[in-house]
C-alpha cells in the first residue's frame, strides 16, 4: 500500500544527506525497520501502534510533523470504524502517580496513635496486677514497634505486585493489568518521564523498544537494551518473564 510516507521521510533524510546506519543509532529503531517504513512495506513491521510509534519517531527526528504522519498512517489503514491513536503521555507528579487509593496522612497518624494507646492500656493491665496505682514502664521503642506494625498491616491489605516504568529515551509503552485492564494505553513516554507505580495481580506489558527501566516492588527488573519491540509477563509473585512477539499486548 502507498501511502506516500515513506517516499516523504526518503527525501527528508536524502536532503539532510542522513544514512540509515545513523538514524538508527540515534533512534534506536533498526535499519530493516526504516527501510521498510522508506518503501511503505508494512506488513514488513510490528503493525498497528508500534508502527505509528516508529514513523512519529523516525519523522520527529528528520524534523517533520511526527503526528501528522503517525495520523495518515492510522488513516490509510484502519479498519472501518476507525481506532484510537496513541497519545503522549506528560511526565507525571509524584503525587498524582499510580492509580491505587492511598491512605490519607491523618488516618493513618490517627491509627498509629489508637494503636500506642491500646499497646499502653495492655501494658498496664498486664504488668500492674489490675488494681495496682503504679504505672508499668513503657518500652523505648514501642512508638516505632507499633508503626512498623501498622505497615506491615496495610502492607497486608493491598494485594498484588507494583510495578513502575521509566523512560531513559522516546518509547511506545502498553501496559495491561491482571484483569487486561489497560493502565499504559498504548502511549509515548517521552525520555525522563514515568508510569506508575501501579498495583496488580499481575501485568501484560509491551515496549517499543528497551529504552525503559522498570522497577518491580521497588527492585530493577532486567530489560535487555534493544531497538525493536520487546514483552514481559509479571506474575503475582513478582517474576518476569519475557513474551514473544505474538504473545504481547497491543492496547489495539
Amino acid at each position: 500500500m502507498d501511502t506516500g510516507i515513506g517516499a516523504t521521510l526518503r527525501e527528508a533524510r536524502n536532503r539532510r544527506k542522513i544514512d540509515l546506519s545513523e538514524v538508527e543509532a540515534a533512534i534506536k529503531i533498526r535499519v530493516r525497520y526504516l527501510k521498510a517504513i522508506e518503501n511503505d512495506e508494512w506488513d514488513a513491521l510490528p503493525g498497528g501502534a508500534y508502527t505509528r510509534g516508529f514513523i512519529r519517531t523516525y519523522a520527529s527526528y528528520l524534523g517533520l510533523d511526527g503526528e501528522r504522519l503517525a495520523d495518515d498512517y492510522r488513516r490509510s489503514t484502519a479498519p472501518f470504524g476507525g481506532e484510537r491513536v496513541p497519545k503522549r503521555v506528560e511526565p507525571v507528579p509524584t503525587s498524582a502517580r499510580g492509580s491505587r487509593r492511598r491512605i490519607p496522612g491523618g488516618v493513618l497518624a490517627a491509627t498509629v496513635c489508637l494503636v500506642l494507646v491500646a499497646l499502653l492500656i495492655g501494658i498496664g493491665l498486664v504488668g500492674g496486677g489490675g488494681d495496682s496505682s503504679t504505672p508499668s514502664p513503657v518500652p523505648k521503642n514501642a512508638g516505632e514497634q507499633s508503626k512498623k506494625q501498622t505497615k506491615r498491616n496495610l502492607a497486608a491489605v493491598r494485594p498484588g505486585v507494583a510495578m513502575r516504568l521509566a523512560a531513559t529515551a522516546e518509547v511506545w509503552v502498553c501496559v495491561l493489568d491482571a484483569a487486561e485492564k489497560p493502565l499504559v494505553d498504548g502511549q509515548i513516554l517521552e525520555e525522563g518521564t514515568q508510569a506508575g507505580p501501579f498495583r496488580s495481580n499481575g501485568f501484560e506489558i509491551a515496549l517499543g523498544n528497551g529504552s525503559v527501566r522498570m522497577f518491580v516492588e521497588g527492585k530493577r527488573a532486567n530489560v535487555p537494551a534493544s531497538s525493536s519491540p520487546v514483552g514481559f509477563r509479571i506474575d503475582s509473585g513478582g517474576r518476569l518473564t519475557r513474551l514473544e512477539e505474538g504473545e504481547r499486548p497491543s492496547c489495539e
